[in-house]
Protein backbone atom coordinates (compact mmCIF):
# COMPACT_ATOMS: atom_id res chain seq x y z
CA UNK A 1 0.00 0.00 0.00
CA UNK A 2 1.27 3.92 -0.76
CA UNK A 3 0.08 6.51 0.81
CA UNK A 4 0.21 10.22 -0.97
CA UNK A 5 -0.29 13.46 0.75
CA UNK A 6 -0.32 16.67 -1.65
CA UNK A 7 0.93 19.99 0.25
CA UNK A 8 1.41 23.66 -1.15
CA UNK A 9 -1.68 24.86 -2.64
CA UNK A 10 -3.18 28.03 -1.71
CA UNK A 11 -4.66 31.15 -2.91
CA UNK A 12 -2.27 33.34 -5.39
CA UNK A 13 -2.89 35.82 -7.87
CA UNK A 14 -3.18 35.58 -11.89
CA UNK A 15 0.92 35.10 -13.04
CA UNK A 16 2.17 33.71 -9.82
CA UNK A 17 3.49 30.46 -8.76
CA UNK A 18 3.04 27.73 -6.42
CA UNK A 19 4.91 24.51 -5.69
CA UNK A 20 3.20 21.29 -4.72
CA UNK A 21 4.76 18.33 -3.24
CA UNK A 22 3.61 15.17 -2.57
CA UNK A 23 4.94 12.61 0.05
CA UNK A 24 4.75 9.30 -0.45
CA UNK A 25 4.90 6.19 2.51
CA UNK A 26 5.12 2.70 1.67
CA UNK A 27 6.93 0.80 -0.71
CA UNK A 28 10.17 1.46 -2.95
CA UNK A 29 8.80 4.94 -4.18
CA UNK A 30 11.20 4.93 -7.56
CA UNK A 31 9.14 2.03 -9.06
CA UNK A 32 6.64 4.15 -9.18
CA UNK A 33 5.51 6.57 -11.77
CA UNK A 34 3.84 9.78 -10.40
CA UNK A 35 1.48 11.99 -11.86
CA UNK A 36 -0.87 14.81 -10.92
CA UNK A 37 -4.40 15.28 -11.85
CA UNK A 38 -6.86 18.60 -11.26
CA UNK A 39 -10.44 18.96 -11.06
CA UNK A 40 -12.31 21.98 -11.66
CA UNK A 41 -15.67 22.39 -9.56
CA UNK A 42 -18.58 20.93 -12.09
CA UNK A 43 -15.74 19.32 -14.37
CA UNK A 44 -14.15 16.22 -14.72
CA UNK A 45 -10.58 15.17 -13.79
CA UNK A 46 -7.73 15.74 -16.11
CA UNK A 47 -4.01 14.90 -16.86
CA UNK A 48 -1.72 17.76 -15.34
CA UNK A 49 1.61 16.25 -15.84
CA UNK A 50 3.73 12.49 -15.16
CA UNK A 51 6.90 11.51 -14.29
CA UNK A 52 8.58 8.27 -14.45
CA UNK A 53 9.85 6.01 -11.70
CA UNK A 54 13.79 7.09 -12.25
CA UNK A 55 12.44 10.55 -13.05
CA UNK A 56 14.35 10.73 -16.55
CA UNK A 57 10.92 10.54 -18.84
CA UNK A 58 7.88 13.45 -18.23
CA UNK A 59 4.85 14.54 -19.81
CA UNK A 60 2.61 17.17 -19.43
CA UNK A 61 -0.71 18.65 -20.65
CA UNK A 62 -0.83 20.88 -23.44
CA UNK A 63 -2.51 23.68 -21.03
CA UNK A 64 0.22 23.68 -19.17
CA UNK A 65 3.63 22.97 -20.74
CA UNK A 66 5.94 26.08 -20.78
CA UNK A 67 4.26 26.69 -17.20
CA UNK A 68 4.50 23.75 -14.86
CA UNK A 69 7.60 21.32 -14.38
CA UNK A 70 6.64 18.12 -13.08
CA UNK A 71 9.90 16.47 -10.83
CA UNK A 72 10.64 14.09 -8.20
CA UNK A 73 13.52 13.31 -5.47
CA UNK A 74 13.49 9.55 -4.67
CA UNK A 75 15.67 10.04 -1.77
CA UNK A 76 12.96 11.89 -0.42
CA UNK A 77 9.87 9.71 -1.48
CA UNK A 78 8.60 13.33 -2.74
CA UNK A 79 6.86 14.07 -6.02
CA UNK A 80 6.68 18.39 -6.96
CA UNK A 81 4.98 20.11 -9.58
CA UNK A 82 6.29 23.92 -9.81
CA UNK A 83 3.39 25.97 -11.59
CA UNK A 84 4.31 29.30 -13.03
CA UNK A 85 2.07 31.76 -14.63
CA UNK A 86 -0.84 30.53 -13.18
CA UNK A 87 -3.96 31.75 -14.90
CA UNK A 88 -7.40 31.46 -13.53
CA UNK A 89 -8.19 28.46 -15.42
CA UNK A 90 -5.60 26.79 -13.35
CA UNK A 91 -7.99 26.77 -10.38
CA UNK A 92 -8.83 23.28 -9.03
CA UNK A 93 -8.33 20.50 -6.84
CA UNK A 94 -4.64 19.13 -7.67
CA UNK A 95 -4.30 15.02 -6.87
CA UNK A 96 -1.32 13.12 -6.93
CA UNK A 97 -1.18 9.60 -8.13
CA UNK A 98 0.74 6.97 -8.39
CA UNK A 99 1.02 3.85 -11.10
CA UNK A 100 2.72 0.13 -10.07
CA UNK A 101 4.66 0.74 -13.12
CA UNK A 102 7.67 3.06 -13.96
CA UNK A 103 6.54 4.22 -16.92
CA UNK A 104 4.16 7.25 -16.62
CA UNK A 105 0.51 7.42 -18.05
CA UNK A 106 -1.66 10.28 -18.44
CA UNK A 107 -5.06 8.49 -18.07
CA UNK A 108 -5.77 8.56 -14.61
CA UNK A 109 -7.66 4.94 -14.66
CA UNK A 110 -4.06 3.71 -14.94
CA UNK A 111 -3.08 5.26 -11.63
CA UNK A 112 -3.72 2.85 -8.42
CA UNK A 113 -2.85 5.26 -5.31
CA UNK A 114 -4.34 8.87 -4.86
CA UNK A 115 -3.67 11.65 -2.28
CA UNK A 116 -6.68 13.54 -1.09
CA UNK A 117 -6.02 16.76 -3.07
CA UNK A 118 -5.14 19.80 -2.46
CA UNK A 119 -6.83 23.49 -3.86
CA UNK A 120 -5.08 25.39 -6.05
CA UNK A 121 -7.13 28.98 -6.08
CA UNK A 122 -5.93 31.48 -8.81
CA UNK A 123 -7.30 35.04 -8.79
CA UNK A 124 -7.87 37.54 -11.89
Amino acid sequence: QVQLVESGGGLVQAGGSLRLSCAASGRTFSNYAMGWFRQAPGKERDFVAAISGGGSSTSGADSVKGRFTISRDNAKNTVYLQMNSLKPEDTAVYYCAGRASMVPATYDHLYDYWGRGTQVTVSS
